[in-house]
């Protein structure tokens, strides 16, 4: 008889009938509909963002723990239960439901006028339109308080210039949350996609996120009324406050892409004949599998503990940080070690495992690399900032 990795630690049972019932609902929803696709996408570096944002819609995962304008208002426990399963099939599909929740629908829920919420929210949790979020760039990323993009007035009117890198979603978004520069410090404005002066353009010959769009934006002269500006925010807080909440997800999802990777070993190692038994039978490899089974239950653990201290008002950032860096990592290696059993086999998009591992590299340096959660969770035990 077999247990599955997380049965060990029987996590079910931490887990309520609502999460239960979501979590159930986005597992289905990816094994019938997004897992037979995602290798040929991934293959090719094209997915259909559009027709798939409307599915997520369609399923209440878009911006799924806002309350009001058509969002769904769940618990933060189930939407990271969604981003794990999203991500167990994979990262960069699990990208466009957080970049469009987590980042720019949060951005205008948080910190936009009633006029912003109205005009885009109801229409961003259908899926009808697309959000992107546009702070880094290429020369700040880790550093985003020396962005060079500006936002100047001129009469009533604000008018932006500048670049932003790294953009999920941003060559078919409808509406970008830029932050820029402007005489009272970092403001937030939402730009639609279509006002003139506003271009993006994809990136592409990547290896990682394959299933994911990612653009470069251009700003060059873009006239905005003042009512674009986000009333809410101001400094660099606001734009940090919703990377936190997704950074929240991605606690959830690195377990989704490692928990695929374990199963996807067990089911093969149980099935591989080498010097004629099982490659389970094995010492070696099920000491790799014991201590990978050990590290995705811990992390599963610290995720659901993050998951309830939200719910419970409780989180703090730097408890996020800890999730982040510890969940991605360890995520990473979990892939990478899975790799080793399936030899050669584990390199092809016929297994999950390089695509998983692949996409990893960009997750544990999105949103705050490893080396940034580490200062700030050595900022909070010592009360020093090493950041410069």
């Amino acid at each position: 008889m077999t247990t599955a990795p997380l049965a060990l630690l029987d996590t079910d049972s931490l887990l309520d009938d609502e999460d239960r019932a979501i979590r159930d609902t986005v597992r289905s929803f990816v094994d019938d509909r997004l897992r037979p696709e995602v290798a040929g996408w991934y293959e090719s570096g094209r997915v259909p963002v559009r027709e798939l944002a409307r599915e997520f819609g369609s399923l209440g995962l878009l911006g799924m723990k806002l309350h009001g304008y058509g969002c769904a208002g769940t618990t933060a426990t189930a939407y990271g239960l969604a981003c794990l399963e999203l991500e167990a099939g994979d990262s960069g599909l699990r990208s466009i439901a957080s970049v469009q929740g987590s980042l720019a629908m949060q951005a205008i829920w948080s910190h936009g006028s009633e006029e912003h919420k109205q005009e885009w929210l109801p229409s961003m949790a259908a899926g009808e339109a697309i959000g992107c979020f546009g702070l880094t760039e290429s020369d700040f990323g880790s550093n985003p308080g020396g962005m060079r993009t500006r936002a100047r007035r001129d009469g009533t009117d604000w008018i932006l210039t500048g670049s932003k890198m790294w953009i999920t979603n941003g060559s078919v978004a409808d509406v970008a949350v830029v932050w820029a520069r402007t005489e009272d410090g970092i403001r937030g404005f939402v730009v639609p996609t279509g006002t003139p002066g506003f271009s993006a353009t994809e990136i592409t010959q990547k290896m990682s996120l394959r299933a994911s769009v990612t653009a470069e934006l251009a700003l060059d002269d873009v006239r905005l009324p003042a009512a674009a500006m986000l009333p809410g925010a101001q400094g660099l807080s606001g734009p940090l406050s919703c990377l936190t909440e997704a950074r929240f997800g991605i606690v959830f999802g690195a377990v989704g892409a490692a928990r695929d990777c374990l199963e996807t070993t067990i089911a093969y190692a149980a099935e591989r004949e080498i010097f004629d038994k099982p490659l389970a039978a094995y010492q070696l490899t099920q000491a790799k599998l014991a201590d990978m089974s050990v590290e995705l239950g811990k992390a599963m653990l610290l995720a659901l503990h993050l998951g309830r201290l939200k719910d419970a008002g409780l989180l703090q950032a730097p408890a996020v940080s800890i999730g982040k860096l510890n969940n991605t990592r360890e995520a990473l290696a979990i892939a990478r070690e899975c790799r080793t059993i399936l030899g050669a086999a584990g390199i092809t998009l016929a297994y999950p495992l390089m695509r998983h591992a692949n996409n990893l590299e960009s997750v544990l340096t999105y949103e705050g690399t490893s080396e940034v959660h580490q200062l700030v969770i050595g900022q909070a035990l010592t009360g020093e900032s090493a950041f410069r």
